[in-house]
Parts: structure tokens; C-alpha cells; sequence
């Protein structure tokens, strides 16, 4: 069984801890890179996933965050506020015409007509009651109490935080909210115009009205993000209602808010907020379906909370302009959601910084570039890859644990690393335990970092130019991001291994050019039609003739035959490929041939078409054909390089 304990998030926690190193992270961005996505989406994929078993993912926290969204919205549904007002009014009828009956003068049988007469409507009602000359004193009484709570209620409804400080609704009390409503208001007016108000303008409002303000929100756009979410709750709440409802509720709201000379000032702030705050979501009707039922007060405090969670889903999306894990609160996750939730949180906001300083990566103009360090731990995760995949391979095992370093021991050694054949230079080993550590009641600890390879001359250098087809079938086939591993893969291995060897990566599809690593971690498919064997070959031919190593070849990976050639500078494209298309890219090869130039070809599919050309292609240069599922591509390249290099 697992345990897991949680505390309260203070905002002092680690938010990563133990859950998950740079290394870590750092692999997991590899991958992800790997997968074929540039930097900025391999970090925005690592954001929506996570770490699993570790920290949760955007996407995890969306799925708990509509989890809780549900929950809410099932517990609760919106009261009869206007039944339970039109009951509350009913009755207190009722209890004046008892009175009335048990008086014999013509003014009671008059006061019955009235009561007789009035509307049907509960603000018809609340309307012709309020000047009507009770004679029953609980009646009387019912009624003012009556008023006196829908009155707090409808201030409540429309200012939120502005009313619960008004105890007593004396016409004082009345006179200054009206004044602050109005200051108010021109105050949002000014925002709405792109004139202020500044912050000495504020402050002189909050010096002036800070009562009304329990909160004392310390800047303009806090306030005006508390009142606005409280209008857009109440415009809502009505728009969750029957066509009759809203049209009675309204009613209502005029006949109060006039009765208090409150009604323009109302009606005037909320267009005003509406203005100020277009985001929020105005008149956006809830389906509240749970059985509790809820007074106007209270569901407008779950609609509030409803919108708070909406707004949470939105950031964490991340879809929008600018969008940045800094949008997300903290605070409200914590309060919403959880201190586990909120842990996930800052453990996500926290990756982009581990990996800057890991050196994995730079932020410029806005962009994340991958460093040379981030571009070394690509090609390591991309040997890693092709070496695990080659332990499951019987056949190319036994040539990969002899991999690399051949030949005569030349007395040197270096740190291993990943992918270094275990040619252990066990002094040199041993040495780095006991400097770092020291010896330990007859014990020595070796850790990985300790291991030196015992390095041997290597009597060959190679040159070698991989040709990376780059056209649109490549990526509509599954093909590109197994040739981008690939190239890493061969990249790191003769970096790290063979380092007296050379390497060469041409992208081709309509035209052909020379790519850096860099370049290759960044570049993706290209959408152009053409195919440009020609330029291919010319380029590798023209970078292959500046070397001077001992063997020289082309690693050719695609998927289909030459369908573009040359021009001048333009490029002639013509499906199914033209025979001068033909022509031209077979004595291009022809040219590398005869300076001395060996090819191996991996060819990933077995289309008719194809396999003909590359066939006359074989021939031509007496080249080697591989036909390789494009998730072998990566262990054939190495292991044959490898292989050669034995030789």
C-alpha cells in the first residue's frame, strides 16, 4: 500500500524536492525533441504531461480540475428565490385580511378591494405594498422586515463586497453609497476612456470611500476584477432563468434599487464593468442540477466560484496569446483544487528554470533554443535509444559490445561515457574512488562518474555525409522523426567515439542543404513537393571532396524515388518523376562513384517505383541497399558504421 502525506502549500516548499532531478527532466525533453517537435512544443508537451509517477501534467490537472468543476455543479441548483418571496407575500396578505374581516367600517371593506386589486407579479406587488396602510401590526412588520432583507439581498446581488459592510440601509448610510457609486463610476469611465485613474487617483477614492472596501484591495484593477466578477455572477444568474423569472427579478431589482435611489447608479456600473472587463463571462446561463437549493445570495457565491474554476481551466489551457504557467494562481489552485494540486503547479513552473540551469537550454526573443549542451544530451538520449534497441537484437549485440575505440591501445585514457564500449581503465578507475572518497573501513565506492576508458589508436578516419530526405512523405509516413534519431544517434556516436572522424547532414526535398546539429533539432519536415536526388548528391559531393580522411561515404535515408532536379537556380518538379529527373540524379551518383565515394542506401518503403530506381542506383555505384523498418533505422546505421570501423 502507498502512502502519501500532504501539507498545507505556504509557498515555501520545494515544488520539486526529490520528485524529479534536471537529469531527469532533461531526458524527458530529449524525448520528447526525439518525437520530432521543435523546442518550444517539446516543453509545452512536457508541461502537459508531467513527470509521471512524479508530478502531474496541465492535462492531469484540467481532468481534476473538471472533476471538481462537476462535483460543484451537481451539489446544488438554483432556488425559488421569487417563489419564496411571492409565498413571504402572500402571507403577509393573508394576515392583513384576517385583520380586515374582523372590522365592521367602510374603510376595511375598502383596504379589502385594494388587497383584491393587487398585481399578480411579486414586484406589482412589493410595489402597491409599500405605500398601503396596514392595520395589522404583524403584517406590518413582516413587510418591512421583508423589504429591509430584499433590499440587503438586491445590493448584495449587484455590489457584492460593497454592501456587506451596510448594516443599517439608513438614508445616511444610503447617501454615501450613492455618492461613492457615482465616484465610482466615473472613476471606470475614466479607465474605459484609456485616461487613468492613477494610483494617487485611487488612493484619494479609498481615502474617501475605504469603508465600503473591507478588503482594502490595494490597486484600481483589483477592484475592479472583484466587482466585475460579481456583475458578471448576478448577469449569470439571470440568464440561468425562465424568460418570466428574469422579467419578475428585474422588476424587482427596479422597484428596490429605485426605492432607494440606487437604480441609475446600478444599472450605470454594470455597463460601465462590462466595458471595462469584456473576458469575464457575461450572461453565460449554469446548469446547477444537484438537490440543495440555493437562496439568490447563495448561488450567486457558487456561480462566483463556478467562474473562478472556468477561469482556472482557461489558464491552465494555455491556448490563448502570451499565454504563460505565471497566469495560473497559486493561491487559487491551493484554495480550489488542493495543496496537491497547487504542489503540481509549482513543480511545472519550475521545469523551464531546472533545464536553463541544467545548460539544456536559453530562452531568446521569446523562443527556447536548444544549447550545445542541449544538443549533446539529445544525441545521448538518441544513442541510448539505438543501444537498447540493439540489446534486444541477438544478432547485432555481440558487434555493439566491441564497439568503437579499435585497434592498437594507445596509453591514454578519458572519463566513459554513455555508449563507450567497458574497455575499463581500471588504475585510472580506481584513482578517481579513492580522490573522491577515499577508502572506508577496506571498502571502495565507485560511482559512475569514476570509470576512464582505456583509449586505442584508431587507424582509419572517416568522412561521412548523411543525406536526410526531408519531403512531405516523410513525416505523412512515420518516417522523419526515425531519421532525426538516427542522425543524433551517429552524431554523438562519432563525437564521442571516433573523434578523428567527420560528419556531414544534408536535408534535401525540393532543394538540398547543409544542416548543424542545431539546425537539425530545430528544423522540421519541409511542406514543398520534390524530391531532389541531383542537389543531394551535388552537395555531398562538393563537401566530401575538402576531406582528406581515408574513406569516404553517403549515408542516403528516404523514402521515395527523385522527382525534382535542377534548373540553374530553380527547380523543376514533375510527378511521376521525368526521365531527365532520372538522368541527372543517377550521374550525379555516378560523379561521387568515381571520386571514391562508397554509399549505403536505407530505404523505407518497398513501393515498386522506388525499389527499381534504387536498384539502378546500387548498380550504378556499387552501393549496399538496407530495406529497414524505420524504427530499425537508427540500430542498422550505427551498428554498420560500427562494424566498419572493425575492419
Amino acid at each position: 500500500m502507498t502512502v502519501s502525506r500532504y501539507s498545507r502549500w505556504d509557498g515555501t516548499q520545494d515544488p520539486l524536492g526529490d520528485l524529479a532531478s534536471a537529469e531527469k527532466l532533461a531526458d524527458a525533453f530529449a524525448d520528447r525533441l526525439l518525437d520530432g517537435l521543435s523546442a518550444d512544443r517539446a516543453m509545452r508537451r512536457l508541461l502537459e504531461d508531467g513527470v509521471p509517477g512524479r508530478f502531474g501534467g496541465l492535462q492531469d490537472l484540467r481532468n481534476r480540475l473538471h472533476q471538481v468543476h462537476e462535483q460543484r455543479r451537481r451539489h446544488s441548483r438554483l432556488g425559488d428565490t421569487l417563489d419564496e418571496i411571492a409565498a413571504a407575500l402572500d402571507e403577509i396578505v393573508a394576515t392583513e385580511r384576517a385583520e380586515l374581516t374582523a372590522d365592521d367600517d367602510s374603510g376595511a371593506r375598502f383596504q379589502e378591494a385594494v388587497l383584491a386589486s393587487l398585481p399578480a407579479d411579486s414586484p406589482g406587488m412589493v410595489r402597491d405594498l409599500q405605500g398601503y396602510p396596514f392595520r395589522s401590526g404583524e403584517a406590518a412588520q413582516a413587510f418591512a422586515e421583508l423589504m429591509e432583507r430584499l433590499r440587503h439581498d438586491m445590493l448584495d446581488a449587484y455590489l457584492g463586497q460593497i454592501a456587506h459592510g451596510m448594516q443599517n440601509l439608513t438614508e445616511e448610510d444610503l447617501a454615501a453609497l450613492r455618492d461613492m457609486l457615482a465616484d465610482l463610476n466615473r472613476m471606470i469611465e475614466q479607465h474605459n476612456t484609456g485616461g487613468g485613474p492613477s494610483q494617487a487617483e485611487f488612493d484619494d477614492f479609498m481615502a474617501r470611500h475605504g469603508s465600503f472596501f473591507p478588503e482594502e484591495p490595494p490597486t484600481f484593477e483589483e477592484l475592479l476584477d472583484v466587482l466585475a466578477q460579481r456583475s458578471a455572477a448576478m448577469s449569470r444568474f439571470m440568464a440561468s432563468l425562465s424568460p418570466e423569472q428574469r422579467r419578475q427579478l428585474q422588476g424587482l431589482a427596479e422597484e428596490l434599487m429605485g426605492d432607494m435611489g440606487l437604480a441609475f447608479e446600478v444599472s450605470r456600473l454594470t455597463a460601465n464593468l462590462r466595458q471595462a472587463v469584456p473576458g469575464m463571462p457575461w450572461d453565460r446561463a449554469v446548469s446547477l442540477e444537484g438537490d440543495r437549493s440555493l437562496g439568490m445570495g447563495e448561488a450567486l457565491a457558487e456561480i462566483e466560484e463556478l467562474s473562478r474554476l472556468e477561469n482556472l481551466a482557461a489558464c491552465m489551457r494555455q491556448d490563448y496569446p502570451g499565454a504563460t504557467l505565471d497566469d495560473i494562481s497559486t493561491g487559487d489552485v491551493a484554495r480550489l483544487m488542493g495543496d496537491a494540486a497547487a504542489a503540481d503547479i509549482e513543480a511545472l513552473k519550475e521545469i523551464e528554470r531546472l533545464l536553463q540551469e541544467a545548460g539544456m537550454i536559453a530562452r531568446e526573443a521569446g523562443r527556447i533554443q536548444l544549447t550545445p549542451r542541449g544538443i549533446r544530451k539529445l544525441g545521448e538520449r538518441a544513442l541510448a535509444t539505438v543501444f537498447e534497441r540493439l540489446e534486444l537484437d541477438r544478432t547485432g549485440s555481440h558487434e555493439i559490445h566491441d564497439a568503437g575505440g579499435f585497434g592498437e591501445p594507445t596509453g591514454q585514457s578519458r572519463p566513459w561515457q554513455l555508449g563507450d564500449p567497458f574497455r575499463i581503465d581500471l588504475q585510472g578507475t580506481v584513482a578517481n574512488a579513492v580522490m573522491r572518497e577515499g577508502v572506508t573501513r577496506g571498502r571502495l565506492r565507485i560511482a559512475p562518474d569514476d570509470f576512464m576508458l582505456a583509449e586505442a589508436e584508431v587507424r582509419t578516419s572517416t568522412a561521412t555525409v548523411v543525406l536526410l530526405d526531408m519531403s512531405r512523405s516523410m513525416p505523412m509516413r512515420g518516417h522523419w522523426e526515425h531519421a532525426r534519431r538516427m542522425t543524433f544517434a551517429l552524431h554523438t556516436l562519432i563525437s564521442g567515439q571516433y573523434p578523428e572522424d567527420r560528419l556531414h547532414i544534408v536535408g534535401f526535398s525540393d532543394y538540398a542543404r547543409v544542416l548543424r546539429p542545431v539546425d537539425l533539432a530545430a528544423v522540421e519536415w519541409e511542406p514543398v513537393y520534390g524530391t531532389n536526388y541531383e542537389h543531394a548528391f551535388l552537395l555531398a559531393g562538393r563537401l566530401l571532396a575538402k576531406e582528406t580522411a581515408g574513406a569516404r561515404q553517403v549515408i542516403l535515408v528516404t523514402d521515395g524515388e527523385p522527382t525534382a532536379h535542377l534548373v540553374g537556380d530553380q527547380v523543376f518538379f514533375n510527378w511521376p518523376p521525368a526521365p531527365e529527373t532520372i538522368t541527372r540524379s543517377l550521374r550525379e551518383a555516378r560523379r561521387l562513384a568515381g571520386g571514391g565515394v562508397t554509399m549505403n542506401i536505407f530505404m523505407l518503403e518497398d513501393d515498386p517505383q522506388l525499389v527499381r530506381f534504387i536498384d539502378r542506383l546500387a548498380k550504378l555505384v556499387h552501393g549496399r541497399v538496407f530495406a529497414v523498418p524505420d524504427n530499425d533505422l537508427g540500430a542498422h546505421v550505427v551498428r554498420d558504421y560500427v562494424l566498419k570501423k572493425a575492419l
